[in-house]
């Protein structure tokens, strides 16, 4: 039977969205990680980005230099990486090494040895999810997938088809291997950043800009 095609694009907003909430993956207390027996369900976090977190009282300004270490890429049974091909997780891990560098050694002095007024960053890549070709940029020109997308938006939460990172991230005193603070976090673009829709891993690239912004905040 023949479709309108306005009717049609609706029913394809429609099922892209139905798609959508099959798509997301929520973090968990990963075994493997260093902190995870000192992780608990972060009470503060409402939007889901940071569901575990480790905190004590760390006065940041009194650290002016900072070890990087390279990011891993976990390996553990529980990983949330799904069908993501080991090229594609090593470019993300690539790609959260050089954003962190770049933002951080804006605030700190990169150094390669542990010393006093030292912190010591552990990140590790934990999982990923990628955009859908075509209907992840679709449903931001389909009026359904634009009215989920809208609803999302205020929510804080993800669009539809859209990519993520999961890392988990561990900060210590680097002289004295006290950890500091430490937590999962999960992100993703705005709903409605079309952009982060044009490449199977462009979301999960915002996702890790966004959350290397946030990290280097916290440490100001």
């Amino acid at each position: 039977m023949y479709l309108p095609i306005k009717t049609g694009r609706l029913m394809i907003g429609a099922l892209c969205v139905a798609l959508a909430g099959c798509g997301t993956v929520d973090p968990v207390a990963y075994s493997g990680i260093a902190s995870s027996s000192q992780l608990a369900p972060n009470q503060q976090d409402d939007s889901g980005r940071i569901p575990y977190r480790y905190a004590s009282a760390v006065d940041w300004r009194t650290y002016n230099k900072i070890i990087i270490e390279p990011v891993t890429i976990y390996r553990g049974p529980d990983n949330q990486f799904g069908g993501i091909s080991e090229e594609d997780k090593a470019e993300l891990a690539g790609y959260m090494q050089a954003q962190i560098t770049e933002k951080l050694r804006k605030r700190f002095t990169l150094v390669g040895d542990s010393g006093p007024k030292t912190l010591r960053l552990r990140l590790t890549l934990t999982g990923a999810t990628t955009t859908m070709p075509v209907l992840g940029t679709f449903t931001h020109l389909d009026l359904a997938g634009n009215l989920y997308n809208g609803v999302q938006a205020v929510r804080g939460e993800e669009g539809a088809l859209a990519g993520a990172v999961i890392y988990a991230a561990e900060i210590y005193d680097a002289s004295t291997n006290r950890l500091l603070s430490a937590f999962i976090t999960k992100q993703y673009p705005g709903p409605l950043n079309i952009m982060a829709s044009f490449g199977s891993l462009a979301a999960a690239k915002t996702g890790i800009e966004k959350g290397t912004n946030a990290l280097v905040a916290q440490m100001q």
